[in-house]
């Protein structure tokens, strides 16, 4: 009995090695397919795009702001829905940004900086098979743009008449707006993928100092995120 056993073990290998194939193209193929779970880990760079109105009465006519760019390390999750469909939450602690003097206040330097925590939750549609190697899609969803601890600096309050005893204050409204990207995903192992994506989002905010003067500004942020994702 057992040498029977032992001469069909050859017989049988060419079996389990079909089998093992199929099973690994199936764990392929379920790489952005319903029903899967991705964990992201990477980096993102925010960069405004401002065009600022000009700073209310009194100020110096021309009075402008900018605000510049900053990188963060980023995560995200995203649930397929389908093989093509799939619902992506970006994760941030938040970004720093600084807001500069522009227009005929160019040269006056930093003006103030404000924390920038934007709450997306956005639709893609993905391009391609399920096992595609190489997968782009595009995405659709509203975006949450809250701005807090906006902190002032000594050079605003030489433009507005403040004071260290009684410095200008800044605030930078939040606001509810839309955000679309366009991205790619390069599976580079059965679990593993690569991740690249830019987004756009419209926005426009207001600047308020508690000289009681207003600024208004389209900030329109550009994003660029490239990070690891893992599939479970």
């Amino acid at each position: 009995m057992s040498h029977l056993h032992l001469s069909l073990l050859p017989k049988t290998r060419p079996l389990l090695l079909i089998a093992g194939l199929v099973l690994a193209a199936h764990g392929s193929a379920s790489a952005q397919s319903a029903g899967s779970w991705l964990l992201r880990l990477g980096a993102t760079q925010i960069t405004p795009e401002v065009t600022s109105g000009d700073l209310s009465r009194p100020s110096t006519p021309g009075s402008k702001l900018d605000i510049e760019s900053d990188t963060q390390v980023t995560g995200g999750v995203t649930y397929m829905l389908s093989d093509r469909f799939s619902v992506d939450i970006p994760l941030t602690a938040g970004f720093k940004l600084n807001v500069i003097a522009a227009g005929s206040l160019a040269g006056a330097g930093k003006l103030g900086e404000v924390q920038a925590l934007p709450a997306t939750v956005l639709l893609q549609w993905r391009f391609g098979a399920a096992d595609a190697a190489l997968r782009p899609y595009v995405g659709l969803g509203p975006t949450y743009a809250h701005f807090y601890k906006a902190r002032s600096t000594a050079a605003l309050s030489a433009l507005t008449g403040g004071s260290p005893a009684r410095p200008t204050l800044l605030e930078l409204d939040s606001k509810l707006t839309v955000t679309a990207q366009l991205g790619v995903a390069w599976r580079f192992a059965p679990r593993w993928a690569l991740d690249a994506s830019v987004t756009k989002t419209p926005l426009k905010t207001v600047g308020t100092l508690s000289t009681g003067q207003t600024i208004e500004a389209k900030l329109d942020p550009m994003s660029a995120s490239v990070g690891v994702a893992y599939r479970f």
